[in-house]
């Protein structure tokens, strides 16, 4: 076992550690003091731009729980997800449902190693960055990985579904 293996198992949220075996990913998981939350708090905390920060976010479509990847300077354009989906109503989903569909609780959720499977949009304003980093299933843990594999791993299907400034 490698030193950043070690690392990986120690400070990752244990299902999402398994996630990264499971797909034979060897990244760093750092850890940090103060919570990495918000998107905001975990760029302050690494020390990168917002907009290479990951947002994994669950919406609920005609009740189906759908996870919408997002850089951190941006919001989801909730009439853009419907359309994509061709779904009736398209709404963010409530804490329960999140830690339910994903087993992790909103603040910590990774874009991928969720306890179900569910229908994954990645936006394309996140291939505008070498690196992007995401939540390792804690609110104190982050990953760094290049944004392709990110969404590959997370079976993204990659939409504009950025809210445009109006």
């Amino acid at each position: 076992m490698s030193t950043s293996d070690a690392t990986t198992a120690a400070e990752a949220h244990p299902r999402f550690a398994e996630a990264l075996r499971e797909l034979g990913l060897d990244v760093e998981v750092r850890r940090f003091p103060e919570a990495t939350r918000t998107a905001a708090e975990a760029a302050a905390a690494i020390g990168c731009e917002l907009s290479e920060i990951v947002k994994s976010l669950i919406f609920e479509a005609d009740g189906v729980p759908v996870l919408v990847l997002m850089d951190g300077s941006s919001r989801v354009d909730v009439e853009l997800v419907r359309a994509e989906l061709g779904a009736g109503k398209v709404k963010r989903a409530g804490a329960e449902l999140v830690r339910e569909t994903t087993g992790y609780a909103i603040g910590g959720v990774p874009p991928f190693g969720h306890r179900t499977r569910t229908r994954v949009l990645a936006d394309r304003g996140l291939l505008d960055h070498d690196v992007v980093w995401a939540a390792a299933g804690t609110p104190h843990t982050v990953f760094p990985l290049d944004p392709k594999s990110l969404i590959g791993h997370a079976g993204g299907t990659v939409v504009d579904v950025r809210e445009q400034s109006k």
